[in-house]
């Protein structure tokens, strides 16, 4: 099986604090796997870790069969980490956002990239704005089309639709469906549990950094359902949380 994404013993310890503990899951090519979990639960610092921000303190990451500890440049070069606070660069225009993050990424043929992203996140009319000139929701959607442009195999979300109004959180959407259909590893955070149900194949759950429920999410909802039939994802997710041993 051709995985984007393989996660294995995850472990992060920040002094006395065991932030994730021997976390493991992975996510086929054309896949999209909702991590979710309480508050404080791990799930950022997971998704940093996979990211190459925080370095685990055991375990292996591998990004398109690249180890991210042996071969970091390589695995980044397949992955983008949407954070759920965009970070922008104060005096680089909207445009020449996208031309910069290209050129860090050696992207051949920026321009002509670079209008169908602005087209697709609505920013068209904003390519010559500074960051300052925009709403927190068109912030969101520069960090993300930053992300899509060298068109990475790996997408990382932590709460991508933060700030966006419902046409934007349509087209976010349709976005994250259309990447994945055309083959990227896709992992999405959301304490928006109706957005993991819709978009998400596969979901791993997690407390207090230890994975306690992983499976697609149908399997899930029907071993927790007991003979019902309209269990939600929401519904299974307190279910799962509320247990003291794991589900899975």
């Amino acid at each position: 099986m051709d995985y984007g994404i393989e996660v294995s013993g995850l472990t992060k310890r920040y002094d006395s604090l065991v932030a994730v503990k021997d976390l493991s899951f992975a996510v086929k090519r054309g896949e999209v796997l909702g991590l979710v979990g309480p508050n404080g639960a791990g799930k950022t610092t997971t998704l940093r870790a996979i990211a190459g921000i925080h370095p685990p303190s055991d375990g292996t990451i591998r990004i398109c069969g690249f180890d991210l500890r042996n071969d970091p440049v390589d695995a980044k070069r397949h992955l983008a980490f949407m954070p759920d606070e965009p970070r922008l660069f104060d005096y680089l225009t909207v445009e020449e956002h996208l031309q910069f993050v290209g050129r860090l990424y050696q992207v051949t043929g920026v321009r002509e990239k670079m209008d169908p992203l602005l087209n697709e996140f609505e920013l068209t009319d904003k390519r010559k704005a500074l960051p300052a000139e925009l709403s927190r929701g068109m912030k969101q959607k520069l960090m993300i089309a930053c992300g899509f442009i060298h068109e990475p195999d790996v997408l990382i979300f932590d709460e991508p639709l933060t700030g966006l109004d419902p046409l934007g959180i349509r087209r976010m959407k349709e976005s994250i469906v259309r990447r994945s259909q055309a083959g990227a590893s896709v992992i999405l955070s959301s304490h928006l549990l109706h957005l993991v149900e819709e978009l998400c194949d596969t979901v791993a759950v997690i407390r207090n950094g230890t994975r306690i429920a992983y499976d697609t999410i149908d399997n899930l909802k029907f071993a927790l359902a007991k003979g019902r039939s309209d269990l939600s994802l929401e519904e299974a997710f307190l279910r799962i949380t509320a247990e003291e041993t794991p589900a899975t």
